[in-house]
């Protein structure tokens, strides 16, 4: 590893965002230009990474030294990484979901959640200071992911981690938590004594949405496998049916005002819409954005997924009076801070299953894949 007495840096790293489509699909790539910028404190300039060079199987992935840490941009901040995770959406883009988006800029490095210690910071970074222990996730889209040594996020990616659990613990809350969060309280826009229902409440997007409900005063109802039933309950869910063994249409009683769909399908849509009452939101983690533009390319495939939405929101709009929606994590500063009081405060956790060394990053995916693991996988950084 190479470090380098701080002074003006060039941009060159994280890239920019670009809305692609408005609500649908964001896309950071790589950018230019020149951006002074100074720190109080040496960082490194090159450090180990995964590389994802081509698509394909866990065997990909390749572990690398002396890969080029970017300069910081203004608002950005460098992070010694402790402990990443791994998340559904790293599997699926190692095997090419987003191709239209992420082959143009191979090789890239997977991973969204971090827990680290912030090791410099931009000259614009306020909130945040060297030294400190922080926890966050990046965009579905970065370029530039946090399977590596130094990640760099923005400011407001970035919160202080919870003094009261370890950086494995914190590495495999933030995307799974933002994601449920933009859902819940930024979308649906959900209150005390609402009903929300949560399909496939096992997985950690799932279980992170029913505590965020319960934490809200929601009466939370979700489907899971047999083997979760017993975590659902736990988190608080006061219903959870095992959609192996019952009929979920027979065994859940009532309507509700939120549908969080994090399995996706025509099946769970009919299922979720039909039991949300007029006025409600149904949420889909599955949206089609992405799986059309890597058919047809971004020119073609992200105006026809634009044309499905809006057809599928005017349709249940006026067949059923509800709202209808493709969901995605995205940033919130103020969310990601609330998420760690919940979790300082013991009522929220993602439970972590099994814990790899980032040098057995091919065995953790190939684990994850096979679903020999069914929770949260943690790769550890030191």
């Amino acid at each position: 590893m190479r470090f380098l007495r701080p002074r003006g840096l060039e941009d060159g790293g994280r890239g920019i965002a670009a809305a692609l489509a408005d609500g649908i699909l964001d896309c950071k790539c790589a950018g230019g230009g020149s951006l002074p910028r100074r720190t109080s404190r040496s960082i490194a300039t090159s450090c180990r990474a995964v590389l994802l060079p081509r698509f394909g199987g866990p065997e990909v992935l390749q572990l690398r030294d002396n890969v080029e840490v970017p300069d910081l941009k203004q608002n950005e901040v460098l992070v010694r990484a402790r402990a990443v995770s791994i998340n559904p959406l790293d599997t699926r883009m190692r095997s090419g979901y987003g191709r239209s988006i992420f082959e143009p800029v191979l090789p890239i490095i997977l991973g969204r959640d971090i827990s680290g210690e912030v090791a410099a910071v931009g000259a614009s970074v306020r909130s945040l200071t060297v030294g400190q222990e922080v926890f966050g996730a990046l965009h579905p889209t970065a370029v530039r992911g946090t399977y590596t040594d130094y990640a760099i996020l923005l400011e407001d990616e970035l919160t202080q981690k919870p003094k009261s659990i370890t950086h494995e613990e914190a590495s495999a809350i933030p995307f799974a938590a933002l994601t449920a969060w933009r859902a819940l309280k930024t979308t649906a826009r959900i209150s005390e004594g609402q009903r929300v229902l949560i399909i496939g409440g096992g997985g950690a997007v799932g279980f992170a949405a029913i505590q965020l409900a319960v934490a809200n005063g929601c009466q939370v109802v979700t489907t899971c496998g047999s083997q979760s039933v017993d975590r659902c309950l736990a988190g608080g869910a006061e219903q959870a049916v095992d959609y192996t063994a019952e009929d979920i249409e027979l065994a859940i009683k009532g309507k509700f005002d939120a549908v969080l769909d994090t399995i996706g399908g025509p099946e769970t849509e009919r299922i979720g819409i039909n039991f949300l009452r007029r006025g409600g939101h149904y949420m889909t983690l599955q949206g089609e954005a992405a799986s059309l533009a890597d058919r047809y390319g971004l020119a073609v495939g992200l105006p026809a997924a634009t044309a499905i939405l809006l057809k599928k929101q005017f349709q249940y709009r006026y067949s059923h009076g509800i709202e209808y929606f493709w969901t995605f994590m995205r940033a919130d500063s103020e969310g990601l801070v609330e998420i760690r009081r919940l979790s300082e405060a013991g009522r929220f956790h993602i439970p972590v299953d099994k814990t790899f060394p980032i040098t057995q990053v091919r065995e953790a995916h190939e684990a994850k894949e096979r679903k020999q693991i069914p929770g949260k996988v943690v790769l550890e950084v030191d």
